[in-house]
Protein backbone atom coordinates (compact mmCIF):
# COMPACT_ATOMS: atom_id res chain seq x y z
CA UNK A 1 0.00 0.00 0.00
CA UNK A 2 1.52 3.06 -0.87
CA UNK A 3 2.81 5.45 1.86
CA UNK A 4 2.73 2.82 4.67
CA UNK A 5 5.26 -0.12 5.36
CA UNK A 6 4.08 -3.89 6.28
CA UNK A 7 5.02 -3.90 10.14
CA UNK A 8 2.53 -6.25 11.24
CA UNK A 9 0.83 -3.59 13.74
CA UNK A 10 -2.07 -1.69 13.43
CA UNK A 11 -1.78 1.63 12.48
CA UNK A 12 -2.22 4.98 14.55
CA UNK A 13 -5.27 7.24 12.89
CA UNK A 14 -5.58 10.40 14.06
CA UNK A 15 -9.46 11.33 14.13
CA UNK A 16 -11.03 14.99 14.63
CA UNK A 17 -13.10 17.74 13.56
CA UNK A 18 -11.65 20.33 11.03
CA UNK A 19 -8.83 22.54 13.35
CA UNK A 20 -8.75 19.57 16.04
CA UNK A 21 -4.54 19.18 14.60
CA UNK A 22 -4.61 16.05 13.07
CA UNK A 23 -1.85 17.25 10.54
CA UNK A 24 0.18 18.50 13.46
CA UNK A 25 -0.20 15.60 15.16
CA UNK A 26 0.44 13.48 12.07
CA UNK A 27 4.28 15.57 11.02
CA UNK A 28 5.13 14.29 15.08
CA UNK A 29 4.48 10.47 13.77
CA UNK A 30 6.59 10.81 11.14
CA UNK A 31 9.38 12.56 13.09
CA UNK A 32 9.21 9.79 15.49
CA UNK A 33 9.98 7.33 12.55
CA UNK A 34 6.32 6.26 11.26
CA UNK A 35 5.50 6.19 7.63
CA UNK A 36 2.72 8.88 7.86
CA UNK A 37 -0.64 9.41 4.95
CA UNK A 38 -2.83 12.09 4.84
CA UNK A 39 -5.83 10.93 3.22
CA UNK A 40 -7.16 14.30 2.19
CA UNK A 41 -4.14 14.13 0.01
CA UNK A 42 -4.77 10.61 -1.05
CA UNK A 43 -7.93 11.80 -1.86
CA UNK A 44 -6.64 14.47 -3.79
CA UNK A 45 -3.99 12.38 -5.88
CA UNK A 46 -7.04 10.38 -6.68
CA UNK A 47 -9.41 12.67 -7.45
CA UNK A 48 -7.17 14.77 -9.40
CA UNK A 49 -8.69 17.80 -8.46
CA UNK A 50 -8.45 19.65 -4.96
CA UNK A 51 -11.10 18.55 -2.75
CA UNK A 52 -12.78 21.84 -2.34
CA UNK A 53 -13.46 22.40 -6.27
CA UNK A 54 -15.01 18.24 -6.30
CA UNK A 55 -16.97 19.12 -3.42
CA UNK A 56 -18.04 22.20 -5.08
CA UNK A 57 -18.80 20.63 -8.75
CA UNK A 58 -20.09 17.06 -7.37
CA UNK A 59 -21.85 18.10 -4.60
CA UNK A 60 -20.96 16.30 -0.57
CA UNK A 61 -22.69 13.35 -1.29
CA UNK A 62 -20.30 12.11 -4.48
CA UNK A 63 -17.80 13.39 -2.36
CA UNK A 64 -18.58 11.15 0.97
CA UNK A 65 -19.08 7.77 -1.73
CA UNK A 66 -15.14 8.82 -2.96
CA UNK A 67 -13.76 8.98 0.73
CA UNK A 68 -15.33 6.00 1.79
CA UNK A 69 -13.65 3.86 -1.08
CA UNK A 70 -10.21 5.63 -1.19
CA UNK A 71 -10.12 5.88 3.05
CA UNK A 72 -11.89 2.31 3.40
CA UNK A 73 -9.19 0.40 1.11
CA UNK A 74 -6.76 1.98 3.31
CA UNK A 75 -7.53 1.43 6.23
CA UNK A 76 -8.19 -2.33 5.46
CA UNK A 77 -4.85 -2.54 3.97
CA UNK A 78 -2.85 -0.78 6.37
CA UNK A 79 -0.14 -2.27 8.69
CA UNK A 80 1.38 -0.48 11.03
CA UNK A 81 2.61 3.34 10.18
CA UNK A 82 0.73 7.08 10.91
CA UNK A 83 -2.58 7.80 9.18
CA UNK A 84 -4.32 11.50 9.80
CA UNK A 85 -8.32 11.15 8.37
CA UNK A 86 -10.27 14.11 6.92
CA UNK A 87 -12.90 14.82 9.61
CA UNK A 88 -15.81 13.82 8.03
CA UNK A 89 -14.45 10.24 7.36
CA UNK A 90 -16.35 8.47 10.29
CA UNK A 91 -19.15 9.47 8.26
CA UNK A 92 -18.82 6.35 6.25
CA UNK A 93 -19.57 2.62 8.20
CA UNK A 94 -16.93 1.26 6.49
CA UNK A 95 -14.06 3.61 7.64
CA UNK A 96 -15.82 3.18 10.74
CA UNK A 97 -15.84 -0.79 10.45
CA UNK A 98 -12.00 -0.70 9.48
CA UNK A 99 -11.23 1.69 12.39
CA UNK A 100 -12.00 -1.37 14.37
CA UNK A 101 -8.06 -3.16 13.77
CA UNK A 102 -6.29 0.01 14.44
CA UNK A 103 -5.56 2.32 16.92
CA UNK A 104 -8.02 5.37 16.75
CA UNK A 105 -7.13 8.96 18.21
CA UNK A 106 -9.23 11.23 18.85
CA UNK A 107 -8.13 14.97 18.96
CA UNK A 108 -10.59 16.87 20.81
CA UNK A 109 -11.29 20.66 20.12
CA UNK A 110 -14.53 22.92 21.26
CA UNK A 111 -15.79 24.93 18.42
CA UNK A 112 -14.42 28.18 19.08
CA UNK A 113 -10.54 26.35 19.16
CA UNK A 114 -11.31 25.12 15.41
CA UNK A 115 -13.22 27.93 14.11
CA UNK A 116 -9.85 29.86 14.97
CA UNK A 117 -7.40 27.43 13.70
CA UNK A 118 -9.88 27.32 10.81
CA UNK A 119 -7.43 30.52 8.64
CA UNK A 120 -9.20 33.01 6.95
CA UNK A 121 -10.11 32.41 3.17
CA UNK A 122 -9.84 28.77 4.00
CA UNK A 123 -11.18 26.78 1.12
CA UNK A 124 -12.65 23.70 3.57
CA UNK A 125 -16.46 23.98 1.75
CA UNK A 126 -17.81 23.22 5.71
CA UNK A 127 -16.06 25.55 7.19
CA UNK A 128 -18.00 28.88 5.90
CA UNK A 129 -20.38 29.56 8.43
CA UNK A 130 -19.81 29.66 12.28
CA UNK A 131 -22.91 28.50 13.76
CA UNK A 132 -23.50 25.68 10.82
CA UNK A 133 -19.51 24.59 11.51
CA UNK A 134 -20.28 24.33 15.12
CA UNK A 135 -23.49 22.13 14.97
CA UNK A 136 -21.61 20.20 12.48
CA UNK A 137 -18.85 19.44 15.48
CA UNK A 138 -21.53 18.32 17.36
CA UNK A 139 -22.99 16.14 15.58
CA UNK A 140 -20.15 14.28 14.52
CA UNK A 141 -18.56 14.20 18.02
CA UNK A 142 -20.68 10.98 18.94
CA UNK A 143 -18.90 8.96 16.24
CA UNK A 144 -15.07 10.53 17.44
CA UNK A 145 -16.54 9.22 20.73
CA UNK A 146 -17.68 5.86 19.28
CA UNK A 147 -14.32 5.17 17.13
CA UNK A 148 -11.93 6.51 19.99
CA UNK A 149 -9.15 3.80 21.76
CA UNK A 150 -7.49 7.52 22.74
CA UNK A 151 -8.57 10.28 23.83
CA UNK A 152 -6.70 13.55 23.71
CA UNK A 153 -7.71 16.62 25.16
CA UNK A 154 -7.04 19.78 22.94
CA UNK A 155 -5.01 23.25 23.98
CA UNK A 156 -1.77 22.08 23.77
CA UNK A 157 0.15 21.08 20.40
CA UNK A 158 2.90 19.59 22.02
CA UNK A 159 0.83 17.11 23.51
CA UNK A 160 0.62 14.06 20.84
CA UNK A 161 4.56 14.46 21.02
CA UNK A 162 4.19 13.33 24.58
CA UNK A 163 1.96 11.19 24.35
CA UNK A 164 2.99 9.32 21.43
CA UNK A 165 5.12 6.55 23.26
CA UNK A 166 1.87 5.62 25.56
CA UNK A 167 0.06 5.10 22.13
CA UNK A 168 2.27 3.25 20.59
CA UNK A 169 2.36 1.07 23.40
CA UNK A 170 -0.96 0.10 23.26
CA UNK A 171 -0.61 -2.34 20.71
CA UNK A 172 1.53 -4.44 23.10
CA UNK A 173 -1.73 -4.71 25.81
CA UNK A 174 -4.66 -6.90 25.30
CA UNK A 175 -7.12 -6.03 22.27
CA UNK A 176 -9.67 -3.70 23.32
CA UNK A 177 -7.48 -1.69 25.87
CA UNK A 178 -8.40 2.20 25.71
CA UNK A 179 -6.81 5.11 27.09
CA UNK A 180 -7.30 8.66 28.41
CA UNK A 181 -4.72 11.41 28.57
CA UNK A 182 -5.54 12.84 31.34
CA UNK A 183 -4.17 16.95 31.53
CA UNK A 184 -4.81 19.57 34.27
CA UNK A 185 -2.93 22.21 35.90
CA UNK A 186 0.19 20.60 37.45
CA UNK A 187 0.64 17.74 35.53
CA UNK A 188 -0.98 15.09 32.84
CA UNK A 189 -0.62 11.18 33.16
CA UNK A 190 -2.19 8.43 31.02
CA UNK A 191 -5.44 6.30 31.85
CA UNK A 192 -5.62 2.63 30.78
CA UNK A 193 -8.28 0.80 31.04
CA UNK A 194 -8.87 -2.37 29.45
CA UNK A 195 -9.29 -6.38 30.65
CA UNK A 196 -6.48 -8.23 31.49
CA UNK A 197 -4.09 -4.88 31.39
CA UNK A 198 -2.71 -5.51 34.68
CA UNK A 199 1.17 -6.99 34.31
CA UNK A 200 1.26 -6.83 30.74
CA UNK A 201 2.54 -4.43 28.10
CA UNK A 202 5.61 -1.90 29.51
CA UNK A 203 5.37 -0.42 33.07
CA UNK A 204 4.48 3.16 32.99
CA UNK A 205 7.75 4.38 35.12
CA UNK A 206 11.44 3.65 36.06
CA UNK A 207 12.60 3.09 39.16
CA UNK A 208 11.52 0.49 41.93
CA UNK A 209 7.89 -0.29 43.13
CA UNK A 210 6.76 -0.36 46.45
CA UNK A 211 3.06 -1.20 46.53
CA UNK A 212 0.61 -0.02 49.31
CA UNK A 213 -2.67 -2.73 48.82
CA UNK A 214 -5.02 -3.95 51.74
CA UNK A 215 -4.76 -7.73 52.46
CA UNK A 216 -7.40 -9.12 50.17
CA UNK A 217 -6.39 -7.42 47.12
CA UNK A 218 -2.85 -8.16 47.74
CA UNK A 219 -3.30 -12.15 47.83
CA UNK A 220 -5.13 -11.49 44.47
CA UNK A 221 -3.15 -8.95 42.47
CA UNK A 222 0.52 -7.89 43.63
CA UNK A 223 2.02 -10.67 41.70
CA UNK A 224 0.98 -9.02 38.93
CA UNK A 225 3.05 -6.22 39.48
CA UNK A 226 6.18 -7.60 40.11
CA UNK A 227 9.05 -6.79 40.47
CA UNK A 228 7.90 -5.63 43.70
CA UNK A 229 10.58 -3.71 45.85
CA UNK A 230 8.45 -4.10 48.95
CA UNK A 231 4.65 -4.24 49.46
CA UNK A 232 2.70 -3.12 52.33
CA UNK A 233 -0.40 -3.85 53.18
CA UNK A 234 -3.00 -2.17 55.17
CA UNK A 235 -6.25 -3.86 56.44
CA UNK A 236 -9.73 -3.60 53.91
CA UNK A 237 -12.10 -0.96 54.44
CA UNK A 238 -12.47 2.95 55.69
CA UNK A 239 -11.09 1.73 58.75
CA UNK A 240 -7.23 1.54 57.37
CA UNK A 241 -7.67 5.98 56.08
CA UNK A 242 -6.21 7.07 59.45
CA UNK A 243 -3.19 9.31 60.26
CA UNK A 244 -1.90 6.56 62.66
CA UNK A 245 -1.96 4.07 59.54
CA UNK A 246 -0.47 6.78 57.25
CA UNK A 247 2.31 7.07 59.17
CA UNK A 248 3.30 3.47 59.64
CA UNK A 249 2.86 2.87 55.90
CA UNK A 250 5.78 5.76 55.72
CA UNK A 251 7.78 4.11 58.09
CA UNK A 252 7.47 1.01 56.47
CA UNK A 253 8.54 2.63 53.37
CA UNK A 254 11.65 3.74 54.86
CA UNK A 255 12.65 0.74 56.55
CA UNK A 256 12.23 -0.68 53.28
CA UNK A 257 14.74 1.53 51.65
CA UNK A 258 12.62 3.67 49.36
CA UNK A 259 14.24 6.57 47.49
CA UNK A 260 12.87 9.73 45.86
CA UNK A 261 14.03 7.54 42.71
CA UNK A 262 11.37 5.06 43.13
CA UNK A 263 7.38 5.25 43.28
CA UNK A 264 4.67 3.77 45.02
CA UNK A 265 1.73 1.51 43.44
CA UNK A 266 -1.49 2.05 44.68
CA UNK A 267 -3.18 -1.47 44.13
CA UNK A 268 -6.78 -1.27 45.36
CA UNK A 269 -10.04 0.60 46.12
CA UNK A 270 -10.74 3.92 47.09
CA UNK A 271 -9.16 3.57 50.35
CA UNK A 272 -5.57 2.31 49.52
CA UNK A 273 -5.89 4.85 46.51
CA UNK A 274 -6.08 7.88 49.11
CA UNK A 275 -4.09 6.44 51.54
CA UNK A 276 -0.87 5.26 49.36
CA UNK A 277 -1.47 8.88 47.45
CA UNK A 278 -1.33 10.50 50.65
CA UNK A 279 1.49 8.80 51.52
CA UNK A 280 3.37 9.15 48.00
CA UNK A 281 2.94 12.92 48.64
CA UNK A 282 4.37 13.57 52.03
CA UNK A 283 7.48 10.33 51.86
CA UNK A 284 10.74 12.56 51.23
CA UNK A 285 8.63 15.64 49.68
CA UNK A 286 7.04 13.56 47.29
CA UNK A 287 7.75 10.61 45.44
CA UNK A 288 5.44 9.41 42.24
CA UNK A 289 2.34 7.20 42.73
CA UNK A 290 0.80 5.08 39.54
CA UNK A 291 -3.12 4.25 40.63
CA UNK A 292 -4.16 0.64 39.79
CA UNK A 293 -7.83 0.72 41.22
CA UNK A 294 -9.63 -2.43 41.48
CA UNK A 295 -12.79 -1.57 42.67
CA UNK A 296 -16.26 -0.29 40.87
CA UNK A 297 -15.99 3.27 43.14
CA UNK A 298 -12.11 4.02 42.24
CA UNK A 299 -12.26 2.52 38.56
CA UNK A 300 -15.00 5.06 37.59
CA UNK A 301 -14.27 7.88 40.01
CA UNK A 302 -11.47 7.99 42.86
CA UNK A 303 -8.24 7.15 41.34
CA UNK A 304 -8.36 9.78 38.82
CA UNK A 305 -7.64 13.52 39.97
CA UNK A 306 -4.90 13.43 42.64
CA UNK A 307 -7.25 14.44 45.68
CA UNK A 308 -5.35 11.95 48.21
CA UNK A 309 -6.30 12.14 51.97
CA UNK A 310 -7.15 10.27 55.02
CA UNK A 311 -10.07 11.12 57.32
CA UNK A 312 -9.93 12.19 60.97
CA UNK A 313 -12.89 11.67 63.83
CA UNK A 314 -14.09 14.97 62.99
CA UNK A 315 -14.71 14.47 59.13
CA UNK A 316 -14.06 12.89 56.31
CA UNK A 317 -10.61 13.21 54.15
CA UNK A 318 -10.23 15.70 56.89
CA UNK A 319 -6.28 16.10 56.14
CA UNK A 320 -5.07 15.38 52.82
CA UNK A 321 -3.06 16.85 49.64
CA UNK A 322 -3.88 17.18 46.00
CA UNK A 323 -1.07 14.64 44.28
CA UNK A 324 -1.57 13.56 40.94
CA UNK A 325 -0.91 10.14 39.51
CA UNK A 326 2.00 9.15 36.77
CA UNK A 327 -0.34 6.78 35.61
CA UNK A 328 -3.74 5.00 36.38
CA UNK A 329 -4.18 1.05 35.27
CA UNK A 330 -8.32 0.27 35.34
CA UNK A 331 -8.03 -3.64 35.02
CA UNK A 332 -11.90 -3.93 34.42
CA UNK A 333 -11.36 -7.65 34.94
CA UNK A 334 -10.81 -7.36 38.18
CA UNK A 335 -14.55 -6.20 38.88
CA UNK A 336 -15.28 -10.03 38.86
CA UNK A 337 -13.39 -10.87 42.12
CA UNK A 338 -15.83 -8.01 44.15
CA UNK A 339 -18.56 -9.33 46.07
CA UNK A 340 -22.33 -8.00 44.27
CA UNK A 341 -22.90 -5.65 47.24
CA UNK A 342 -18.97 -4.16 46.93
CA UNK A 343 -19.72 -3.90 43.35
CA UNK A 344 -23.18 -2.33 44.23
CA UNK A 345 -21.80 0.00 45.87
CA UNK A 346 -19.40 1.43 43.47
CA UNK A 347 -22.20 1.64 41.08
CA UNK A 348 -23.49 4.70 42.67
CA UNK A 349 -20.40 6.54 41.70
CA UNK A 350 -21.09 5.68 38.35
CA UNK A 351 -24.76 6.71 38.82
CA UNK A 352 -23.70 9.93 40.02
CA UNK A 353 -21.39 10.39 37.28
CA UNK A 354 -24.53 9.85 34.52
CA UNK A 355 -26.64 12.42 36.34
CA UNK A 356 -24.14 15.02 36.48
CA UNK A 357 -23.17 14.30 32.15
CA UNK A 358 -26.59 13.52 31.66
CA UNK A 359 -27.04 13.24 27.90
CA UNK A 360 -25.85 9.15 26.46
CA UNK A 361 -23.99 8.37 29.95
CA UNK A 362 -27.17 8.65 31.84
CA UNK A 363 -29.17 6.85 29.61
CA UNK A 364 -26.88 4.23 29.77
CA UNK A 365 -26.25 4.18 33.46
CA UNK A 366 -29.70 4.49 34.46
CA UNK A 367 -30.52 1.52 31.66
CA UNK A 368 -28.34 -0.68 33.93
CA UNK A 369 -30.43 -3.55 35.30
CA UNK A 370 -27.79 -6.09 36.34
CA UNK A 371 -24.33 -5.17 37.66
CA UNK A 372 -22.14 -7.69 34.89
CA UNK A 373 -18.76 -7.10 35.63
CA UNK A 374 -17.99 -8.21 32.09
CA UNK A 375 -19.54 -5.69 30.66
CA UNK A 376 -19.20 -2.38 32.45
CA UNK A 377 -15.91 -1.44 30.32
CA UNK A 378 -17.37 1.17 28.26
CA UNK A 379 -19.19 3.10 31.60
CA UNK A 380 -15.83 2.49 33.41
CA UNK A 381 -14.10 4.73 30.80
CA UNK A 382 -16.76 7.19 30.02
CA UNK A 383 -17.27 7.97 33.65
CA UNK A 384 -13.12 7.86 34.13
CA UNK A 385 -13.24 10.90 30.66
CA UNK A 386 -15.99 12.82 32.54
CA UNK A 387 -13.99 12.57 35.54
CA UNK A 388 -10.37 13.28 33.66
CA UNK A 389 -12.47 16.83 31.66
CA UNK A 390 -13.91 18.20 34.90
CA UNK A 391 -10.46 17.73 36.71
CA UNK A 392 -8.82 19.72 33.95
CA UNK A 393 -10.81 22.50 34.26
CA UNK A 394 -10.45 22.68 37.84
CA UNK A 395 -7.79 20.68 38.93
CA UNK A 396 -7.89 22.16 42.99
CA UNK A 397 -11.66 22.43 43.29
CA UNK A 398 -12.18 26.24 43.31
CA UNK A 399 -15.06 25.47 41.29
CA UNK A 400 -16.85 23.07 38.48
CA UNK A 401 -14.76 20.36 40.02
CA UNK A 402 -17.54 21.04 42.84
CA UNK A 403 -19.91 19.36 41.19
CA UNK A 404 -18.43 15.53 41.96
CA UNK A 405 -19.83 16.16 45.22
CA UNK A 406 -23.05 15.60 44.18
CA UNK A 407 -24.83 13.78 47.17
CA UNK A 408 -21.57 13.64 49.04
CA UNK A 409 -21.90 16.55 51.68
CA UNK A 410 -25.40 14.54 53.11
CA UNK A 411 -23.20 11.25 52.21
CA UNK A 412 -20.18 12.03 54.01
CA UNK A 413 -21.72 13.22 57.27
CA UNK A 414 -23.73 10.06 57.20
CA UNK A 415 -19.81 7.98 57.15
CA UNK A 416 -18.87 10.28 59.54
CA UNK A 417 -21.68 10.01 61.80
CA UNK A 418 -21.59 6.54 61.74
CA UNK A 419 -18.12 6.55 62.61
CA UNK A 420 -17.29 5.01 58.85
CA UNK A 421 -18.50 1.33 60.01
CA UNK A 422 -22.06 1.63 59.16
CA UNK A 423 -21.72 2.18 55.45
CA UNK A 424 -19.41 1.23 52.48
CA UNK A 425 -18.88 4.62 50.81
CA UNK A 426 -21.56 4.13 47.87
CA UNK A 427 -23.74 2.95 50.27
CA UNK A 428 -23.75 6.10 52.43
CA UNK A 429 -23.45 8.81 49.09
CA UNK A 430 -26.79 6.40 47.57
CA UNK A 431 -28.57 7.83 50.16
CA UNK A 432 -26.98 11.21 50.06
CA UNK A 433 -28.07 11.55 46.37
CA UNK A 434 -32.01 10.60 47.39
CA UNK A 435 -30.81 13.92 49.77
CA UNK A 436 -29.57 16.44 47.29
CA UNK A 437 -32.48 15.41 44.76
CA UNK A 438 -34.79 16.54 47.05
CA UNK A 439 -33.16 19.44 48.15
CA UNK A 440 -33.32 20.11 44.01
CA UNK A 441 -37.07 19.65 44.32
CA UNK A 442 -36.50 17.08 41.31
CA UNK A 443 -39.38 15.02 42.49
CA UNK A 444 -39.25 12.27 39.65
CA UNK A 445 -35.82 12.30 39.32
CA UNK A 446 -35.78 11.49 42.50
CA UNK A 447 -38.08 8.49 42.57
CA UNK A 448 -35.88 7.14 39.66
CA UNK A 449 -32.72 7.51 41.30
CA UNK A 450 -34.59 5.63 44.07
CA UNK A 451 -35.76 2.61 41.92
CA UNK A 452 -32.34 2.44 40.28
CA UNK A 453 -30.64 2.05 43.75
CA UNK A 454 -33.33 -0.25 45.13
CA UNK A 455 -32.74 -2.52 41.83
CA UNK A 456 -29.27 -3.43 42.55
CA UNK A 457 -30.05 -3.77 45.84
CA UNK A 458 -28.95 -0.29 47.91
CA UNK A 459 -29.98 1.58 50.82
CA UNK A 460 -33.10 3.77 50.57
CA UNK A 461 -33.11 4.09 54.09
CA UNK A 462 -31.06 5.60 56.96
CA UNK A 463 -30.32 2.88 59.85
CA UNK A 464 -31.93 3.94 62.75
CA UNK A 465 -29.23 3.56 65.29
CA UNK A 466 -27.84 7.05 63.01
CA UNK A 467 -28.83 9.92 64.55
CA UNK A 468 -30.03 12.77 62.62
CA UNK A 469 -28.56 15.57 64.75
CA UNK A 470 -25.50 13.67 64.49
CA UNK A 471 -25.52 14.14 60.59
CA UNK A 472 -26.50 17.31 60.99
CA UNK A 473 -23.56 18.32 63.42
CA UNK A 474 -21.14 16.58 60.80
CA UNK A 475 -22.58 18.14 57.74
CA UNK A 476 -21.43 21.66 59.36
CA UNK A 477 -17.78 20.23 59.34
CA UNK A 478 -18.03 19.64 56.07
CA UNK A 479 -14.47 20.31 54.66
CA UNK A 480 -16.20 22.44 51.69
CA UNK A 481 -17.82 24.44 54.37
CA UNK A 482 -17.36 28.67 54.04
CA UNK A 483 -18.22 31.41 56.37
CA UNK A 484 -21.50 31.59 54.33
CA UNK A 485 -22.20 27.90 55.34
CA UNK A 486 -22.36 24.55 53.30
CA UNK A 487 -22.88 24.77 49.83
CA UNK A 488 -24.53 22.12 48.12
CA UNK A 489 -24.87 20.54 44.93
CA UNK A 490 -28.25 20.43 43.58
CA UNK A 491 -29.53 18.84 39.65
CA UNK A 492 -33.23 19.56 38.69
CA UNK A 493 -32.34 17.45 35.47
CA UNK A 494 -29.49 15.41 34.02
CA UNK A 495 -26.36 17.24 33.12
CA UNK A 496 -27.60 20.71 34.51
CA UNK A 497 -25.55 20.40 38.66
CA UNK A 498 -25.57 23.23 40.23
CA UNK A 499 -22.87 24.11 42.70
CA UNK A 500 -22.89 26.17 45.96
CA UNK A 501 -26.22 26.31 46.50
CA UNK A 502 -27.30 27.48 50.32
CA UNK A 503 -30.41 25.54 51.30
CA UNK A 504 -32.23 26.46 54.16
CA UNK A 505 -30.98 24.26 57.36
CA UNK A 506 -34.80 23.22 58.12
CA UNK A 507 -34.66 21.90 54.85
CA UNK A 508 -31.63 20.22 55.12
CA UNK A 509 -33.05 18.95 58.44
CA UNK A 510 -35.94 17.68 56.58
CA UNK A 511 -34.28 15.64 53.82
CA UNK A 512 -32.47 13.71 56.14
CA UNK A 513 -35.53 13.02 58.38
CA UNK A 514 -37.18 11.71 55.04
CA UNK A 515 -34.31 8.92 55.03
CA UNK A 516 -35.33 7.34 58.21
CA UNK A 517 -39.12 7.56 56.77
Amino acid sequence: MAGLTPVGQPAIVFVGFMGAGKSSALDIARLAGLEAVETDELLERELGVPIAEFFEREGEEAFRRREAEVVGALLERAEGGAVALGGGSVLSERVREALGRHTAVWLQVDPEEAWERVEEGDERPLARDRTAFAALLAERTPLYEAVADVVLPQGDPGLPARALPAIRALADLPAGTRMIWAVSGSGEYPVLVGRGVLGTGPWPLEGRRFCVTDTAVGELYAERLAPLAATIEVAPGESAKTMAEAERVLRELARAGMTREDHVVALGGGVVGDLAGFCAHTYQRGVPVVQVPTTLVAQVDSAYGGKTGVDLPEGKNYAGAYHLPAAVIADTTTLATLPADELAAGFVEALKTGLLAGGDLWQRVRAIEALDPENLDGIVFDCARYKCEVVAADERDSGLRAVLNLGHTVGHAIEAASGYTRYRHGEAIALGLLAALRLSEADELRAEAAAILARHGLPLRLDPTIEVDAILDALQRDKKRTAEGVGFVLLAEPGAPRIGQRVDPDRVRAAVEELRE
